[in-house]
């Protein structure tokens, strides 16, 4: 039985690149719609279906974020964002705002691909990072409910997590009072390849502080361990 092509939509305003992107990806088995801007991509969301989308970050008009934000208001469709080097805090911003992924141009096709592949199975699997995506977790008097993704305070406050910051407070919850390289937490939390001067890791980790209150100088929950990554010190149940 032939296996049906993986369905991309690619956003980006260089002709060039969704021309050799397209030309490329359909070697692997990947049908490629090219569009230039978010007017065309509504155009084509309405039109066919997609497995995932390739959208870049810097695009006239509605920039890469605002359309992020657009699709996964809509649903669970997979997105990874094409980004430049050096803008670590919109790449943060793209992933909280529901991004799966994001490779930094230059880049290698290959890697592209290694990427797609990863979230699709990813997305397959579904989006719950726990193994025990029914129960809720209890640490500290807060509890995270996997079923709604709600995050609730000692004080039975509700405090909203962003799909990245789920994802992140999922893997210390996995494996409590343990050092995590940053590597390990962003491959952990997003299942991908990390770059040797990827700092994003740590803006994360500074958001997640804020949303469980914990004091950046002295924090309690969330501790840096120097040179090694961070540790999450605290007894975590069911």
């Amino acid at each position: 039985m032939t296996r049906p092509a993986t369905r991309l939509l690619i956003v980006d305003d260089d002709p060039e690149i969704r021309s050799l992107l397209g030309q490329y990806l359909q070697a692997y088995a990947m049908h490629c719609t090219c569009v230039g801007d978010g007017v065309a991509m509504r155009a084509a969301l309405a039109e066919q279906r997609f497995d995932l989308v390739i959208l870049d970050l810097m695009l006239p008009g509605e920039d890469g974020l605002a359309l992020c934000r657009q699709i996964r208001g809509e649903g669970e469709l997979p997105i990874i964002m094409l980004t430049a080097r050096g803008e670590a805090t919109d790449r943060v911003v793209g992933l909280e705002l529901g991004a799966d992924d994001y490779v930094v141009k230059p880049f290698d096709p290959r890697e592209l691909v290694a990427r797609i592949h990863t979230v699709l199975r990813r997305s397959l699997r579904g989006t719950a990072v726990s193994g025990h995506p029914q129960q809720d977790v209890h640490f500290d008097g807060w509890t995270l409910s996997h079923l709604k993704r709600e995050l609730t305070t000692p004080q039975q406050l509700l405090v909203p997590l962003s799909n990245a910051e789920y994802r992140l407070l999922c893997t210390f919850l996995e494996r409590p009072q343990r050092i995590l390289s940053r590597e390990q937490l962003l491959d952990a939390a997003r299942g991908r390849t990390v770059e040797a001067f990827d700092r994003s890791i740590d803006l994360l980790v500074s958001r997640l502080r804020q949303k469980l209150g914990d004091d950046p100088k002295a924090p309690r929950l969330l501790k840096t361990v120097r040179g090694e990554g961070y540790l999450f010190d605290c007894k975590v149940r069911q």
